[in-house]
């Protein structure tokens, strides 16, 4: 299934899919946040951390499923597949995007 994202989004499964990590900078905001598994990480140099850390562990890839506008947030559903139990598993990507690009990122199973 083919669905219709903002740039900055599909940017963000562009460089999960590649691991592209050089790319970040262009797609997350300076002070962007991120909250994933009880943990937040704050800026770009965190979040392509974190980014890499979960490529490495996880050896995941990212299908979008659908998306949504709710409060102010662009809500993507995606099948997350890799190296974890119960995988794939749906997971909803809750996006906050300011001047093209990604300002928050809270990432729900």
């Amino acid at each position: 299934m083919s669905i219709q994202l903002p740039d900055p989004i599909e940017h963000y499964i562009r460089i999960e899919n590649s691991g592209a990590l050089e790319a970040v900078p262009d797609c997350f905001t300076a002070d962007a946040i991120v909250h994933d598994e009880g943990q937040i990480f704050e800026g770009v140099a965190a979040i392509k951390n974190w980014m890499a850390t979960t490529k490495e562990k996880y050896g995941h890839t990212v299908a979008p499923l659908e998306l949504a506008e709710r409060g102010g947030k662009s809500v993507l559903k995606a099948r997350l597949a890799g190296s974890f139990p119960g995988s794939p598993i749906t997971v909803s990507f809750n996006f906050v995007l300011a001047d093209g690009k990604i300002r928050s990122l809270e990432v729900h199973s």
